[in-house]
């Protein structure tokens, strides 16, 4: 189900990629623009945790510090104390036990320190991850919130949206402790190339050009890795598709009863095989480079530690020297390989950033055409105008909506119908400027819809969509969702649920409206019925205080019954509103000021429920097949036989054609 090993799929993620030079010439350019970016992106991970924290960055300063000096003055300590004790046989064991005193205490002193400030540190460091983590998910959460809704129909968009939420909270917090670290390597490092200058001012350069192979292998497996997890991103958005699936309470009834687990674990392998195989190549190849280097690097370091030994042999050094100079040595060394390693991972690090950093320059579009939007006056009735109205999805070359021209007066209800698929809800997103028209204009008020700004337009909706939101809040918090910029009322949240027909069940359930709804966070949580949840979208509409009142099919999953007292609840509700339904139970348009029938995105029919009937085409044929349904069904019912004896089972009626609204 993965793609194929290869050269990857374009995406926005790939143009900000610095391309490759083409000939020797172009190095050095290309060099100094990765340089560049390399510490752009580093800057904004400094500037990420100064905006979580100005602490942190001055406290990982100090033990950055601390953790670089202090290994030296170990190293120091040792090497006096094993002088003084190689002493005991000439001076006499009362003169060594006197003179190491002070050291030994200075010893336990430096143990105890370090000890103390690892424990510090870690303290430290989690909190300080913690508020990082915390921070950039609010920063990535803030702005999945201005972002438009086209952006949710791109695969390249849901690439950038995973590439920085994947890993993007973590990563600051572990960029900014490795480049900490790099200081205090540096700082331990110089220290014991100065200590070691006076045996062999060139061991240090010794150990450090073995390390650069190192160096070289690191660098480029990081970026390979990078990219790599880059162009798989589609093989993880499938895993966690799958994965969710099988776990996924709402879907696990039709999982279980279609028998697809198995089908839906067995992708999950099929894609994790080809994504892990090029992964588990990275790991292989990079690690027999960096263990041949390994064994390089250790010969040098036994070839100077014969030369250090012999040293003390012929009385050129103490015994406590040779500790000392052997540990600069390891110390050195060890410090490069972890240099190399932490600038690695600090560059990979960035490159992943930068999925965030792309994704923070995601371009809002939904905004006003004004400088100063136009402000859209509140608590009155409103009036569309659609002209020349055409749109289709992003990435799409099919028209949804096509030349529509309509006009919706003030306070008039009107009804969208068609067959699936007719546009019926796409016009209801341009006509809220969740989307702008591809071509043609939307007046508002005899302006420009575009010219307000989006926020006011949103406010003066009341909308209950298709595929309402159920939230694992309270009944009440669910009441409230339709507004919740509306200061807090228990009389109106219950007279909301009294027009919904929410309320008779609400009361019966165990803590009324302050009951938790859904199993996900509390174990008493209640799970409602789809026609309750309905009842409850439509509790939010009549808890707003808008303008524009739009239903999208709200009554979708009610009984005949309710159906018909909803809909004389919202004969009060949208009164001197400006109203627009979609319903696929045309009883509901009889009484509509208009009726819009669409058919594939064009408008083919308008006018009052007697004009079109009398007219005779679409919407008569569509109205009369369900009318027609309805009576059969009935009949069928009227003429079903008796049920016979246990065990038997009557012929099924015939159906009347049906159709899909």
């Amino acid at each position: 189900m993965g793609p194929m090993m290869g050269p990857p799929p374009s995406s926005v993620s790939d143009k900000n990629r610095e391309p490759k030079p083409k000939n020797l010439r172009e190095v050095p350019s290309w060099l100094g623009r990765t340089v560049k970016k390399f510490f752009s992106r580093l800057f904004y991970i400094f500037k990420l945790v100064w905006q979580t924290r100005p602490w942190i960055l001055f406290v990982m300063m100090f033990m950055a510090i601390f953790d670089g000096a202090m290994p030296v003055v170990g190293a120091v300590i040792s090497k006096e104390i094993i002088n003084k004790l190689s002493l005991a046989g000439v001076d006499g064991n009362k003169l060594v036990l006197g003179s190491i005193a002070t050291l030994l205490v200075f010893q336990f002193a430096y143990i105890f320190l370090t000890r103390l400030m690892a424990q510090i540190s870690s303290i430290l460091n989690n909190i300080a991850g913690e508020l990082v983590v915390n921070h950039v998910n609010v920063k990535i959460m803030t702005k999945a919130k201005d972002i438009d809704l086209s952006g949710y129909d791109r695969p390249d968009f849901y690439e950038k949206l995973e590439n920085a939420t994947r890993e993007a909270g973590h990563r600051p917090i572990h960029i900014l402790r490795a480049n900490f670290t790099v200081i205090s390597t540096l700082i331990s490092m110089v220290s014991f190339i100065v200590i070691l200058w006076a045996v062999n001012p060139g061991a240090p350069f010794l150990v450090a050009a073995v390390s650069i192979p190192s160096a070289i292998i690191s660098f480029v497996f990081r970026r390979k890795n990078f990219l790599y997890m880059r162009h798989r991103s589609k093989d993880r958005r499938q895993m966690n598709y799958y994965s969710s699936l099988v776990t996924n309470k709402d879907m696990v009834k039709e999982i279980k009863m279609f028998g697809l687990a198995d089908t839906f674990i067995s992708r999950y392998k099929q894609v994790f095989a080809k994504y892990f195989k090029g992964l588990k190549r990275l790991f292989l190849t990079e690690g027999f480079w960096q263990i041949g280097i390994s064994l390089v690097s250790t010969a040098v370091n036994c070839i100077l530690f014969i030369m250090i030994a012999n040293g003390v042999i012929k009385g050129r050094y103490g015994v406590g020297d040779y500790s000392l100079y052997t540990s600069a040595l390891t110390s050195i060394g060890a410090g490069i390989t972890t240099l190399i390693s932490t600038i690695a991972s600090i560059y990979e690090g960035t490159l992943f950033i930068d999925n965030m950093i792309i994704f923070m320059e995601e371009k809002k579009k939904i905004v006003s055409t004004l400088d100063q939007p136009r402000t859209l006056k509140r608590h009155i009735a409103h009036r569309f105008e659609l002209k020349g109205v055409s749109f289709r999805y992003p990435g799409s070359e099919k028209y949804v909506i096509k030349d529509v021209d309509l006009v919706i007066e003030e306070g008039e209800t009107v009804v969208l119908v068609g067959l699936n698929g007719a546009g019926k809800t796409t016009l209801i997103k341009l006509l809220t400027r969740l989307y702008d028209p591809t071509e043609g204009v939307i007046l508002l008020d005899g302006y420009d819809i575009r010219e307000y700004d989006p926020n006011d337009v949103y406010a003066a909706f009341g909308i209950i969509f298709q595929d309402f939101g159920k939230y694992a809040v309270t009944v009440k918090e669910n009441i409230m969702f339709g507004q919740i910029t509306k200061e807090p009322n228990e009389n109106d949240i219950r007279t909301a649920a009294y027009h919904s027909n929410s309320d008779k069940f609400i009361d019966a359930l165990p803590d009324g409206y302050d009951t938790p709804l859904m199993k996900y966070f509390e174990p008493n949580g209640i799970e409602l019925s789809i026609g309750q949840w309905q009842k409850l979208s439509i509790a939010r509409a009549f808890y707003s205080d808008t303008d524009i009142l739009i239903l999208d099919e709200p009554t979708a999953s009610l009984d005949a019954i309710a159906e018909q007292e909803i809909y004389r609840q919202f004969d009060e509700l949208r009164r001197d509103r400006t109203t627009i339904f979609v319903s696929h139970r045309l009883s509901s348009a009889t009484t509509a000021d208009k009726i819009v029938v669409l058919q594939n995105g064009t408008v083919v029919e308008v006018g009052t429920h007697t004009e079109l009937m009398a007219a005779g085409k679409q919407y008569c044929e569509l109205f009369s097949a369900q009318a027609e349904r309805y009576i059969e069904d009935n009949e069928s019912r009227k003429q079903m036989p008796p049920m016979p004896p246990q065990g038997g089972r009557p012929p099924m009626p015939p159906m009347g054609k049906r159709r899909e609204f």
